[in-house]
Formats: C-alpha cells, structure tokens, sequence
C-alpha cells in the first residue's frame, strides 16, 4: 500500500499554478525526495500533504484514507522544518516530550517514548541540555526526535539541513538515511540541492512549473534523464546539438553527456576504439580538490565541461587555459539523446 498518494492535485494562487495536476504515489517505509529549484511546486505539495493549505483540485490520501478536507492535527503526519522551531526554554527532553504533552499522553510513557526518540537520533545523554548548548547538527535532530516520538506514518521534511554547513549537512544526510532506515516509517523529503536528494533516496522526483518531470532512483535520473530538464538539473550537463551533434555523428540531434564521461587528449592523438573526438582549445582549467575541470571552446563555438578526477597519475597531458588546439573523446554509449524527449520545460525554464 502507497503511505501516501496524490490524484490530481493541484494549487492555484491566483494566475499562478503553483501546483498543477500532480498524480504520485510514494511507498510506505520510502526514503522519497521532492527536488527542483525555488518555485517548482514541491514546498507546497508538503504543505498540501501536511494540511497547512487547501488544495485547488484534487485528492490526497494517507495510506487508504482520504484526509484531502482534513485538518493538520487529524492527519497522521508530522513535519520537521528548516528552521526546527525548538523551544529555547525547555531541555531537550521536554521538547521532545511537548507533542505528548499536548496529546494528554501520562506522564511516564511520554517520558519513556522521548527518550527512546532520543536513542533514535543518537542523542542519549543529551536530555537535560538546552538547544543553546547543541550545534546545528544536535537542534536538527532534537527537532527530528520531537516529530518521531508522535509515531507517525509519514515525516515530512522541509529542507532541514538548509541551514547547515556544507561539511555538516553531508553529515547528516548519511545520519537521516540511516534514522530512516531504523525506524521504517516514511520519509518525504523537500531539497533544492540534487547531491542530497541522490545520496539519500530510494525515489526522486524533479519538479518544474508545478509539475513533476521525472521519477526514478537516483541512478536512473542521472543516466537516463527523461528530459532536458532533468538532463541539466540533476548534476552537471554538457549540451551537445547542431554543428557539433553533426560533425561528431554525422547526424543532427541534441544531446547531453556529463563531465566525467569527456577526456581532454592531444590534438591527433590516437583515442581508444570506440570513441569520437571534436576539436577545440582549453579556455579555462577550475581546481575544485578532488577533480580538476577544464572548460573547453569547441572550434564551432559550443563550450564543454571536461571533469577530470585528481588521482595524481600521470598518464594523461597535464591541463593548462591556452590557444593550443586539443580534442574532446567521449565513447558513443555516453551520450543521452535529448531530440523527442520533452523540450517544453526547457524552453521556459
């Protein structure tokens, strides 16, 4: 059974179609990821499933119950936002307790299940702290525990790593996944940033205008996006179309090919079978620790990324900005054909 679905649902705000016609389903104990840039819909589609805003059109379902015309309290979900609404006035404890509280729950069980929310998040000895005395990291699961302790099907997550540091937030994700995966219930997650929504979901899906472009794991939408869209927001890719497309096919198209899957070689330098080359000059070299990525003119104009990992070999030619003319190989089974795939969102993205 779906832990929660969608039918037609939709959100109008005046002209502007926040939402519009969404249809998803997403299985009970699924790590599930609502990723797009600001604007694209996903924010109010957890708002929607949370009860905060009433839908235009359609239906929402938790399980097989339909809480479309329900309200916050009465559906069997809990959030956990960004900016973690912690109590700054109560230890950790009676934050997580306070949902019990409110819920008339006995004094000890309500006692015994925050702490065992407490264990949940790793955060056993931390009961009598105040949030002032936690990092980011600790109030971020302070209020994670505080939504677990009600037991709900569904958590919803409204970008709660956002105002983490970078070495912080990649901290976390590894730790959420892992929460997640001990207590089995339902995770739907809302991000702007791809690298968390592919390092920690079971299913992704990319919205755009309202709508949803693509769902699919991880490894599917980064190897076979099902639109431009998708090809260019989820990780980094490279457009290859008209003159290009032609002199390295010998037929017109567009496509994408990402980073990694280029190599820069020698101008007339032999490549290994199976692979094609385009010609151009390496206008930029960017250092970025683990890889090194050259920026490539091609000799009709179009501008590659060429990711190159920083393994300290030295078999291939060192990278350097020059006028030096050099090639581009790729192998054939590298590139995803963008010609008939859905080039509308590109064009109003």
């Amino acid at each position: 059974m779906a832990a929660v679905t969608t039918r037609g649902l939709s959100k109008h705000f005046g002209e502007v179609r926040a939402v519009d016609g969404l249809d998803i389903e997403i299985a009970d104990g699924e790590f599930f990821s609502m990723l797009g840039p600001s604007g694209s819909g996903k924010t109010t589609v957890l708002r929607l499933v949370a009860g905060f805003e009433r839908p235009t059109a359609g239906r929402i379902l938790l399980g097989d119950e339909d809480v479309t015309g329900l309200p916050p309290y009465r559906r069997d979900v809990n959030t956990v936002f960004q900016d973690y609404a912690i109590f700054p006035h109560m230890d950790v404890l009676t934050n997580v307790e306070y949902g019990l509280r409110v819920k008339k729950v006995d004094r000890k069980q309500r006692r015994q299940r925050a702490q065992e929310a407490l264990a949940a998040v790793r955060l056993e000895g931390f009961a009598k702290r105040r949030p002032t005395q936690l990092s980011g990291g600790q109030r971020q699961r302070v209020a994670l525990a505080r939504a677990l302790v009600n037991r709900p099907k569904v958590l919803l997550l409204d970008e709660p790593l956002g105002a983490l540091d970078l070495k912080l937030r990649r901290e976390m994700q590894l730790e959420l996944k892992q929460i997640q995966r001990d207590v089995g219930i339902t995770f739907v997650f809302v991000t702007h940033d791809q690298e968390e929504a592919l390092s920690m979901s079971d299913r992704v899906a990319v919205f755009n205008h309202g709508r949803v472009e693509q769902v699919a794991t991880p490894v599917e939408l980064y190897e076979n996006p099902a639109s431009s869209f998708v090809a260019g927001f989820v990780g980094t890719s490279n457009r290859i179309g008209g003159g290009a497309a032609q002199q390295l096919l010998g037929t017109p198209g567009e496509y994408a090919v990402r980073p990694e899957r280029l190599r820069v070689v020698a101008a007339g330098a032999s490549v290994e079978s199976g692979e094609l080359t385009l010609p151009g000059r390496v206008r930029e070299v960017v250092y970025l620790g683990p890889t090194t990525h050259a920026i490539v003119q091609l000799d009709g104009g179009t501008t590659l990324t060429v990711s190159r990992p920083n393994t300290g070999g030295v078999a291939e030619p060192p990278l350097e900005a020059s006028d030096r003319l050099i090639a581009v190989a790729l192998r054939r089974d590298s590139l995803i054909a963008l010609s008939g795939r859905n080039q509308e969102t590109e064009e109003t993205a």
